[in-house]
């Protein structure tokens, strides 16, 4: 399968990707708000799978554990997960998900990177920030249009609740075409509009990349999970080249429209 905008959309359709498969008050909150909460999207034994498997490589990695894309002080990172597990196919390829994802990003995107972020027992807190930025105003322009270049998830692998560190959101900011600190001097404080994210666990939030979020102090003794699931579009460089980084045992099981969202 070649890999053009014509080719995304045969991929997203044969993935069950319609104009109805998102509500209206579902396309009007990622629309305004920069998030949209997606309830249901597992079930309580896939986020125990999803667990019992991010914990193994945790373990199996050690230090090196998300160095392929970022650590982080306070919290447990990991990376490429696409290719750690045919487990993690799953979240990539969600109708509903990738709904959102052309909402935000028009029919021609890709899969961005799959990663994992579990905030430790007293700590995880983190700057308010987005997930872009750019030193071209053109592009800053462009966002203030409404033309986005990223859409991220949290898959909630824990309910998120107000002690465990559940993210934290400004709504309608990834229209502001600023950041955070246009706005604030301290990062880690509240911000007056923010809102937390309360759901279950098996809950997916999709979000616009530009929208300010950040994840929050976990107060409780246990782990709080969460998995990362981001899109960028066609043009747009990859966080996970996935090309580079695609395994031949990989290769062997995806699927052409699998391919087709990696661009591999």
């Amino acid at each position: 399968m070649a890999n053009t905008e014509m080719d995304t959309e045969r991929a997203l359709r044969d993935l069950g990707v319609h104009e109805d498969t998102l509500t209206g008050a579902e396309k009007a909150s990622l629309d305004e708000q920069g998030f949209v909460v997606l309830g249901g999207m597992f079930s309580p034994a896939q986020a125990a799978a999803f667990r019992r498997r991010t914990e193994e490589l945790a373990a199996q990695e050690g230090e090196e554990a998300g160095k392929e894309a970022q650590q982080e002080k306070g919290v447990i990172r990991l990376a490429d997960l696409i290719n750690k597990d045919p487990i993690f196919e799953y979240c990539f390829t969600h109708a509903r998900l990738l709904a959102a994802a052309r909402r935000v990003l028009g029919p021609s995107f890709r899969v961005d990177s799959l990663n994992a972020r579990f905030s430790l027992p007293g700590d995880g807190h983190q700057a308010l920030h987005a997930d872009w930025g750019s030193e071209d105003p053109a592009e800053w322009e462009a966002v203030r249009q409404g033309r986005y270049f990223g859409m991220n998830s949290l898959w909630l692998l824990d309910p998120f609740t107000p002690e465990n560190g559940a993210t934290r959101v400004v709504p309608g900011t990834h229209r502001s075409g600023g950041v955070p600190r246009d706005e604030m001097a301290d990062l880690f404080a509240p911000h007056p509009r923010e809102l937390l994210l309360l759901a279950p666990a098996g809950t997916v939030v999709a979000f616009n990349s530009h929208l300010w979020h950040g994840g929050t102090l976990n107060r409780t003794g246990d782990l709080r999970r969460v998995l990362h699931m981001a899109y960028v579009p066609r043009h747009r460089k990859q966080l996970t080249n996935q090309r580079q980084h695609l395994r031949p045992e990989t290769s062997r099981r995806l699927t052409p429209q699998m391919k087709c969202l990696l661009d591999v």
